[in-house]
């Protein structure tokens, strides 16, 4: 387990430099505004082991797919984030010596800090480099809430020994290639360059695709706080475009670089319009300067936060975890564009292609929705509306039809694109979280009329898809679903996975609902829909033979369900009997032996029990836990969240402490040894969950919001503030009390412990 980070309530902090914690710190210490994000690179060069990494949200790489060309309806490409060009890079020489980290004498100090509360990262370090020269440096950078193309960077050098010779190259380096491709291709090509009155531009096409965008910076600079005008001349090698300033600094004096730059691209404007926008957003950056733009930066964070954060007292590791993941999922998405949507890895790295998965559904919506508001969350199920025409192309190219729609695996566009036949064709029960989703953005929001707008239509074509793709087993008399992958991804091609199961069940009596509540509420808009979808009233009758009837495996000697077929044939040893050496498997078995253990990757029966949670009692849950729980080895980012939940629901309060922390540190310690590559954002979401469905018991209960708290021993109080109906509630949970304050809007009526509770406008509720 990693540990070189320092506890600090909204910082995360790293003293001292060690070069085998670069590449994790760059993941840790990344950047974003939702529109564009980078990894925590270092402004200077730096010639040790390091992975760049600047992202556009939305702008991808058709990456040509290696195998499946004999597979009807594989998909042609995976959609990857194209790594841009770097905006960010200072190169400095002193005394004719490259700054460099990697290569200097010695490092006397160095301190990072990501500071979660404003937003910045910043860098101090002092060091003695081969020439004898001694310099201090420090850096300060953010990415604009308030000026969503551009970040801004503050890079301070002071001799410490003599006057030195400082050459000063703010410079954009064109030199970038993907991380993770298939078979190595540029992704981006560099159509021009240009250099102009401290200005520098690096206009780019992605290759195969119709994305343009343009990169863009300036600078100025200042000697121990006065301006110093200073005329550059170009910089331009085979990596670099810029502009080189000659200094020469007094031992003592700062010399101050103040750096502006970032991105347009093909959604802000035509590509003629590149250059003209590009000088206008400098030229706002110049006039306002480095301290209004983080200030104005920082009001941003501090309404974030105002809306956004949990406050735990008495543990400061779990504080500034959840603070870490709330500060990740807010830098990655901010709801302003409903054509963009969650990534995995956020702007922090390149693993699963930078688009969007079934992680959006059922674990991001109900975070940006409970702290940004209903429309947040409508704007990502709008995403889903407007590509339901490619669920229903992705269906028909594997064979479906009559408008059954299967929604992507992964997606830039709609369109499927992921490049594993067990998870591309198999892990299907992503429709069901797109329906999951329907039903709790409904449930949160009571906006009946989305069913009418966009919902109704998606539910029909995901229960066409399940209608088709069920079978029936005439030996079991009952409907089954064959060839599956479940969330367990550590068993492939199995048939009757409960959850892909249950789920599909679920989905079939959900849209009988939701039809015969249209029907009911809007005749107008049921007719319309019953004509554009061509929908024939018989195809309510299999749906209902169908959810009758699915197959469910079961132990009667259990008295749980089975997982699927086959499961209780194995070797069952739990996974704490796997020696540590082993761990995590999946970087340490072959895959064979993976897929004959009993070992489960991810919640799979729980997650069931999770997302229908009415549909079974506290018992039942408790027999499935205690039976599952044993054989999971969470080596799925997304695990330990439902297993948090899961156990508080049992009163196992230590224990989910446990998957508390496992899930809100999992990249700040680095469980699953894979930081490096990129955070994990969709599971912060689920730490976030962790909290307010788990600890809190937040649910809807009779169209109300109900709360069954709980607190750990670790824990002396915490508390969180959630936007529902036009609603800001306040509710704080200690040892001895609970505490609800409706902040804004009208009194509400709510369940607490299983008691009714009206409060009224800006009162406060202790219990």
């Amino acid at each position: 387990m990693m540990d070189y980070l320092l506890d600090n309530e909204w910082s995360i902090i790293e003293e001292g430099f060690d070069k085998t914690n670069v590449l994790s710190s760059e993941s840790i210490f990344s950047l974003g505004n939702g529109k564009f994000g980078q990894r925590a690179n270092f402004e200077e060069d730096y010639s040790g082991e390091s992975v760049e990494g600047n992202y556009i949200s939305g702008i991808y790489y058709p990456d040509a797919t290696k195998v499946g060309w004999w597979k009807k309806g594989y998909p042609k490409y995976f959609a990857r984030t194209v790594n841009c060009p770097v905006w960010i890079g200072i190169k400095v020489i002193i005394n004719n010596e490259i700054l460099d980290l990697n290569t200097c004498k010695s490092i006397l100090s160095f301190r990072r800090e990501l500071n979660m509360k404003e937003g910045w990262l910043k860098r101090n370090f002092t060091v003695e480099m081969q020439n004898g020269a001694m310099v201090k440096v420090t850096s300060k950078r953010f990415i604009s809430l308030s000026i969503e193309e551009i970040g801004a960077i503050q890079y301070d050098i002071k001799p410490l020994n003599e006057k030195l010779d400082i050459t000063i190259v703010p410079n954009i380096n064109i030199d970038v290639k993907n991380h993770h491709s298939n078979w190595n291709e540029k992704f981006l090509e560099t159509t021009s360059v240009k250099t102009s009155e401290n200005q520098v531009y690096v206009f780019s096409k992605v290759l195969k695709a119709d994305f343009e965008l343009c990169t863009f910076a300036t600078c100025e600079f200042y000697i121990d706080n006065i301006k110093f005008d200073r005329d550059g001349s170009q910089y331009k090698d085979a990596k670099k475009i810029g502009m080189q300033y000659d200094f020469v600094i007094n031992k003592g004096e700062t010399l101050s670089t103040y750096k502006y730059g970032g991105y347009l691209n093909s959604s802000d404007g035509v590509s003629d319009e590149f250059e003209s926008l590009s000088k206008a957003l400098m030229k706002s950056c110049l006039d306002l300067g480095f301290k209004k733009l983080l200030k104005s930066h920082s009001k941003q964070w501090e309404k974030i936060w105002y809306s956004s954060d949990i406050t735990i007292k008495g543990d400061i590791k779990s504080q500034q975890a959840i603070r870490f993941n709330i500060f990740h999922l807010n830098q990655t998405y901010t709801g302003k564009n409903s054509k963009s949507n969650v990534s995995p890895k956020g702007f922090t790295g390149e693993k699963y292609g930078g688009v969007t998965y079934w992680d959006t559904e059922a674990y991001c919506i109900p975070f940006y929705h409970l702290t940004k508001g209903g429309h947040i969350a409508k704007n990502l199920l709008k995403y889903r509306y407007n590509h339901l025409d490619k669920a229903i192309e992705n269906a028909a190219k594997v064979g479906f039809v009559g408008g059954a729609a299967l929604y992507p695996m992964v997606t830039a566009n709609g369109e499927e694109c992921h490049n594993e036949w067990e998870i591309t064709f198999e892990e299907i029960h992503r429709n069901s979280a797109i329906a999951i989703a329907i039903r709790n953005y409904v449930d949160f929001s009571n906006d009946q009329e989305y069913l009418y707008e966009m919902g109704l239509e998606i539910l029909i074509a995901i229960s066409r898809f399940w209608s088709q793709r069920i079978s029936y087993s005439s030996s079991l008399n009952q409907y089954v679903i064959l060839g599956v992958t479940g969330p367990n991804e550590y068993e492939n091609n199995v048939d009757n996975n409960w959850y892909t199961n249950y789920s599909a069940k679920w989905c079939l009596y959900f849209t009988r609902k939701s039809l015969k509540q249209v029907e009911e509420n809007s005749i107008l808009d049921f007719k319309r829909i019953i004509s554009k979808t061509d929908f024939k009233m018989s195809e309510l009758e299999r749906w209902s033979t169908i959810e009758k009837n699915i197959y469910l495996p079961f132990s009667e000697n259990l008295d749980i369900y089975i997982q699927n077929d086959g499961f209780l044939n194995k070797e069952l040893i739990p996974a704490n009997e796997i020696p540590i050496d082993q761990r995590p498997i999946n970087q340490n078995w072959s895959w064979d032996r993976i897929l004959r253990s009993p070992y489960i990757k991810q919640a799979d029966i729980l997650q069931g029990f999770y997302f229908f949670e009415d549909d079974f009692s506290k018992e039942s849950l408790k027999k499935h836990y205690d039976f599952y729980e044993k054989y999971t080895v969470h080596e799925s980012s997304l695990s330990p969240c439902i297993h948090c939940i899961q156990s508080l629901k049992l009163d196992y309060i230590e224990k989910a402490y446990d998957y508390f922390l496992r899930t809100a540190r999992l990249d700040l310690n680095d469980y699953n040894k894979e930081v490096q590559e990129g955070l994990h954002i969709t599971s912060m979401a689920g730490t976030w969950m962790s909290m307010v469905y788990g600890f809190a018991g937040l649910k809807i209960s009779e169209n109300r919001l109900s709360f069954t708290p709980r607190i750990s021993n670790n824990w002396e109080e915490y508390s969180f503030r959630i936007n529902f109906r036009n609603r800001v509630i306040l509710i704080s949970v200690s040892n001895k009390s609970t505490t609800i304050d409706l902040l804004e809007g009208e009194e509400i009526e709510i369940i607490l412990n299983n008691e009714h509770l009206l409060i009224p406008s800006n009162k406060t509720l202790n219990h």
